[in-house]
């Protein structure tokens, strides 16, 4: 071979080689495979090397594949053997992972398929060929270039991963690239690279995917190899946040970037645990073999639920946590129970776990035009004795705010989380509008008072009426014999006196 031959090959995990075509003319061919792959090492003899005349190969056919070892000086032997009558032999160490093309052996392809390739299959391989013309010979020299993960797979999230890459090659391993995605891997504190070995300090998700060595040797033969990684972690954000309102229920995710399944685990068990006032909670999840989501359920939360839970997942040998946090949503009105109407009302929204860039909003869900709709900002409570807060003023409540008031919370990513709250009024009728209620107790009081009023009137009218009587003309006469009868009796009693004297 040529020091000057340049064999770049590139694999994927579930793939394999198409090398080139050995002719059957004693030339060496060289095919590199990665371990675990398949390979395949080339002979195609052409019609008119090996039968004269038709179109398939005389029956009486038989080929016989034989390895030199690692070196070509070794003594070879017997790797796969087809005899005329299609019985197969094959050597004890390879079966049954070698097979030939054409079983029949009658299209003139004696190509060799090993699969899956392992790190001992490297060396020099001869094919010979008998027929009725003669004995006909492929030589291809297989090459292996190896890629291990330590520790074997899965590779969890975060946690220190090791990329070894090497090969078969005698010459001396001059230099060692690494590519992730099509992109050179600079050395950092996160990717180091030493003697053929990538470090990983801290692998994450976007670490996944094609990774690529590429070695090069001291004869100037270059030979790369591509390794599909897969890291097994937690789909969603690092640190999720649940929003639920209080007594509401709410589920807390744990799902997996991958079915465990993929990595050939059956053994997953899940359980959740929560620290709630000096208590340590658990949950223990029935495992899903089938899926990669182990929720949380929790069928009404308040105050004292909210915090920070631990999902821990074991897959297999290997055990991997996440935490949720859950934020809980309240409303705390300044007067409890029915409202009064007429009184001075503060409604404060909390949050649990506030980050500092929420945003409140209030809504009254049960007014009709949009133009009712209350907006309130966050208010500064010191002076009334409550916490700060994004705070909805009602100073005098009305029958119109009865019904049914919404806080929700809103961050860059858009709206969080929301609360409602019932405003029940005193004295309220859900049956007819309080406008019209209120009009109807005016006009009852007005008609009220009018009709007492001309009540009294007409009863003074009658009163005054029966002083006087009906035929004024006996009042004078009465009112002229009166001052008579007292004159006469006023002469009685002048004739009384002067007959005593």
């Amino acid at each position: 071979m040529s020091p000057t031959l340049c064999s770049t090959l590139h694999l994927l995990a579930a793939g394999h080689i198409l090398p080139g075509v050995a002719e059957g003319d004693g030339r060496e061919q060289k095919v590199w495979a990665r371990e675990g792959t398949s390979a395949v090492l080339p002979c195609h003899l052409s019609p008119g090397k090996v039968w004269t005349s038709g179109k398939h190969l005389p029956d009486k056919t038989s080929v016989l594949w034989k390895r030199h070892g690692g070196s070509a000086h070794q003594e070879p032997h017997m790797v796969l053997q087809v005899g005329y009558s299609g019985l197969q032999k094959t050597m004890r160490l390879m079966r049954p992972r070698v097979s030939v093309q054409d079983s029949a052996l009658r299209n003139g392809n004696f190509s060799l398929r090993i699969s899956p390739v392992r790190s001992e299959d490297a060396g020099v391989y001869e094919a010979q060929v008998e027929s009725n013309t003669g004995v006909r010979s492929c030589q291809v020299e297989l090459g292996v270039i190896t890629v291990t993960v330590s520790p074997p797979s899965p590779v969890v999230e975060n946690e220190p991963v090791l990329l070894s890459c090497n090969s078969s090659h005698q010459a001396s391993l001059v230099e060692t690239r690494w590519f992730h995605n099509g992109h050179p891997v600079p050395t950092s504190r996160t990717f180091f690279s030493l003697h053929g070995t990538l470090s990983i300090a801290r692998p994450a998700r976007s670490d996944g995917g094609s990774w690529r060595c590429q070695l090069r040797y001291s004869d100037n033969e270059i030979i790369s190899a591509t390794y599909n990684l897969k890291i097994l972690g937690f789909d969603g954000p690092t640190n999720p946040v649940v929003y639920a309102a209080a007594g509401s229920a709410a589920d807390l995710p744990c799902t997996l970037s991958y079915l465990p399944s993929a990595f050939g685990i059956n053994v997953v068990t899940a359980h959740w645990s929560h620290q709630a006032g000096g208590h340590l909670q658990d949950w223990s999840i029935s495992p899903n073999l089938s899926g990669r989501s182990f929720p949380l359920h929790l069928p009404a939360v308040g105050r004292g639920d909210a915090g920070r839970y631990r999902c821990a997942i074991s897959v297999g040998s290997r055990t991997m946590s996440r935490d949720v946090t859950l934020a809980v949503v309240t409303v705390t009105p300044s007067i409890q129970g029915a409202v009064s109407e007429g009184s001075h009302l503060l409604l404060t929204c909390s949050l649990t776990h506030l980050r500092g860039h929420e945003r409140f909003q209030w809504k009254h869900l049960n007014s009709a035009p949009p133009s009712k709709l209350v907006v309130a900002t966050s208010r500064n409570l010191e002076g009334h004795g409550s916490r700060m807060g994004p705070t909805l003023e009602i100073p005098r409540v009305s029958q119109q705010d009865t019904g049914t008031w919404e806080c929700s919370v809103h961050g860059p990513e858009g709206r969080l989380g929301a609360v409602e709250y019932g405003l029940q009024i005193t004295g309220a009728q859900i049956s007819s509008p309080p406008t019209i209620f209120s009009g109807q107790v005016t006009f009852g009081l007005t008609l009220t008072l009018f009709l007492l009023l001309t009540v009294c009137v007409l009863a003074l009218a009658l009163q005054k009426r029966t002083r006087f009587p009906a035929f004024p003309a006996l009042e004078g006469m009465v009112a002229v014999t009166v001052p008579k009868k007292k004159e006469m009796e006023e002469n009685q009693n002048e004739k009384i006196q002067q007959t005593e004297c």
